[in-house]
C-alpha cells in the first residue's frame, strides 16, 4: 500500500467529514464521511462530489434567509479569510437540521499549502449529543430557576403572614390587656374592699393574681433574664409596674408594708438597680416593651 493509499484509508476511517478544497473553494477530495452524509440526506451529487465550489454552496444556503443561511454564510467567510492567510484557523457550530431530527456541526478550516498552492482542509463534525446535553442543561437551569422563583415568593409570603400573626397577637394582648385592666380589676378591687367572708376573700384575691398575671406580658422578658424571681416578688413587680404604692401592694397581697419595701429591695438588687437612682417603676415598664 502506497502513502497515498494509506493516507486515503486512514482519511475515511474517520467521522468527521473531510474536504481539501483549493485557494478558489473548489472540492479536490473527500473521504468517506462526506459523501456518506451526502447520500443520506439526498444531497444534489453537485452539491457534495469533487470538482464543486463550496463556497458557491455556502453562497446558494445563505440565500435562504434562516439560522443556517447565516451560518453558512459565516462559514464561507471563514473559509476564505484561512485561504488568504487572514486567519490560521476557523472554528465554528452551527445547526443542520432535518425533518425528522435536530443535528448540529461543528466545523474546523485549516490551511494546508502544497506547491506554493493554497488550499484548506474543511471537516464537519456531528456534535448533536453535546447540544443536547446542553439544551437539556439549560432547561434544568430554568426549570430550577423557575422553583427558586417559587420558593422566594413562598417565603415572601410566609413572612407576612409571620408577621400579620405577630401583630394580630400584640394587637390582641394589648385589647385583653386594656380591658381587663380597665373593666374588671377595678371591681374586683372594690369587692376586696368590702364585707367577704375569708372564703370569697381568698377567691377574688386568686381572681385578682391571675388576671393580673394574664395580662402581664412583661413577666414573660422578667423570665428570660433569668432572674430567678419568686412568685411573690414577679407578683410585687407586676403592682409596681401598675403604678400601686406599697401600702396599695400590702393591702391587695396581705403582707405588711416593711414585707412588700423588702421585696422591692430584692427587686432592685436582682435588676441590677441597687445603689442607683433609677425608678423601679420606670424601669419595669421599660420591661414590658422589650
Amino acid at each position: 500500500m502506497g502513502t497515498s493509499d494509506l493516507y486515503r484509508e486512514v482519511v475515511n476511517s474517520i467521522s468527521a467529514h473531510v474536504a481539501i478544497i483549493d485557494e478558489k473553494g473548489i472540492i479536490l477530495e473527500t473521504n468517506r464521511a462526506w459523501d456518506q452524509f451526502a447520500n443520506d440526506n439526498e444531497m444534489q451529487e453537485s452539491f457534495q462530489s469533487v470538482g464543486t465550489n463550496y463556497l458557491n454552496i455556502c453562497q446558494l444556503a445563505s440565500g435562504e434567509r434562516s439560522e443556517e443561511a447565516a451560518e453558512a454564510n459565516k462559514v464561507a467567510r471563514g473559509i476564505r479569510a484561512v485561504l488568504t492567510g487572514k486567519l490560521p484557523e476557523f472554528m465554528t457550530h452551527y445547526p443542520c437540521h432535518s425533518p425528522a431530527q435536530k443535528r448540529w456541526f461543528i466545523v474546523r478550516v485549516v490551511p494546508l499549502r502544497e506547491e506554493q498552492r493554497a488550499k484548506a482542509i474543511v471537516t464537519h463534525e456531528n456534535i448533536t449529543p453535546i447540544m443536547e446535553m446542553q439544551e437539556a442543561l439549560r432547561e434544568k437551569e430554568l426549570e430550577l430557576l423557575q422553583q427558586r422563583e417559587k420558593l422566594e415568593e413562598t417565603n415572601t409570603a410566609l413572612r407576612v403572614l409571620l408577621r400579620q400573626r405577630d401583630e394580630d397577637r400584640t394587637r390582641l394582648e394589648e385589647t385583653v390587656y386594656n380591658n381587663v385592666d380597665r373593666l374588671v380589676l377595678p371591681y374586683i378591687e372594690k369587692l376586696l374592699q368590702g364585707r367577704l367572708s375569708d372564703k370569697h376573700r381568698t377567691l377574688a384575691e386568686i381572681a385578682d393574681n391571675n388576671l393580673r398575671d394574664i395580662i402581664s406580658p412583661f413577666l414573660r422578658t422578667l423570665s428570660s433574664l433569668g432572674l430567678l424571681l419568686t412568685p411573690q416578688e414577679i407578683e410585687v413587680a407586676n403592682l409596681v409596674r401598675n403604678g400601686r404604692s406599697s401600702k396599695e401592694i400590702a393591702d391587695i397581697m396581705a403582707l405588711s408594708v416593711a414585707g412588700v419595701d423588702f421585696h422591692r429591695k430584692r427587686l432592685r438588687q436582682k435588676l441590677g438597680l441597687a445603689n442607683t437612682k433609677k425608678n423601679l417603676r420606670s424601669f419595669l415598664l421599660t420591661l414590658e416593651s422589650k
